[in-house]
């Protein structure tokens, strides 16, 4: 019997991206053959995709991909952050970025396009990750800025690599202006983005059921005060523009600036730039957000994969 060693177990791991215990069982299985090795671990991986597919991916990266009039956003899931880690994983996901580019913020067409300079699609490719590190990985959305006259600026939170990161925020620009300065301001207000997390960039782009539900919550508060209806009136209007200090882009303060508004940071920045500035739009992915997580015992975890059940 082939005796398995560390190095032999190393050096599969380094070629494959694969776990340590997949790695020896793979060796052991092939006795020792490094290539052999490499096969089974893709074989088995693959065959396994599905499986892993029914498991919960809430980690991974954001992927952020752009040009000085258009940019494109994505997220790809992992299981666990220490993937967000893997080079091959990032690599993946940059490359990834720069397809939506051309796909235009399209999912279907995104997965189903060409992968690299090779023949597999994005589909293909993340399926053969998941074979490769032994995860599940989803691509989960995608969204795409462009503009003809402007800029679209960018900006990655937490970043783990160039592009790469926890929150990814793009936002357009129209301007005439000087492009090196709107530039500059461009990503100052994705930087504002990526903190105080706005929900429209006016008013009338709040989705109305929400409005219509804080209307009523502010007026039920409201009629505790015991107050006329025509006073009752005034301050249900007067608490919805402090929540739309909260949640409308040009209403916010600006966190460069807190004493100005976003919308007077903007008209202020068209001085400067030379011409007037208009917020054309913007996207902001923060990693996991809106996928149900279940509490999870790692240590049970854990014991259960020492266990080998």
């Amino acid at each position: 019997m082939t005796t398995i060693t560390a190095t032999m177990v190393k050096d599969l791991r380094e070629k494959t991206g694969a776990g340590m215990m997949d790695c020896k069982a793979a060796l052991n299985e092939t006795s020792g053959d490094l290539e052999a090795a490499v096969d089974w671990l893709r074989t088995k991986g693959l065959a396994k995709a599905a499986k892993k597919a029914g498991r919960i991916a809430a980690e991974g990266l954001i992927g952020l991909a752009g040009e000085a009039r258009q940019a494109a956003l994505i997220e790809v899931n992992s299981e666990t952050d220490f993937v967000a880690r893997n080079q091959k994983f990032q690599d993946m996901v940059r490359e990834i970025a720069s397809v939506a580019l051309k796909t235009k913020g399209d999912v279907a067409k995104l997965a189903a396009a060409k992968y690299g300079s090779g023949t597999a699609t994005v589909a293909d490719t993340i399926k053969e990750m998941i074979g490769s590190i032994g995860e599940n990985m989803t691509l989960r959305r995608a969204d795409y800025l462009a503009t003809a006259k402007g800029v679209v600026a960018s900006y990655v939170h937490n970043s783990v690599a160039p592009g790469l990161g926890k929150i990814g925020v793009i936002v357009a620009l129209e301007s005439g202006g000087a492009a090196d300065k709107l530039q500059d301001f461009g990503r100052q207000l994705a930087m504002h983005i990526a903190f105080a997390n706005p929900q429209s960039i006016d008013v009338s782009g709040l989705d109305k059921a929400l409005v219509d539900h804080e209307r009523a919550i502010l007026t039920e508060q409201a009629k505790e005060t015991g107050k006329p209806a025509n006073v009752i009136e005034k301050m249900v209007e007067g608490r919805l523009r402090k929540f739309y200090e909260e949640v409308v882009l040009l209403a916010q303060p600006f966190v460069h600036d807190p004493d100005l508004t976003v919308e007077k940071a903007v008209a202020a920045a068209a001085k400067e730039v030379g011409a007037p500035i208009k917020i054309a739009g913007f996207y902001r992915f923060a990693l996991g957000e809106g996928i149900d997580r279940p509490d999870t015992d790692f240590a049970a975890e854990v014991a259960a994969a020492a266990s080998g059940s």
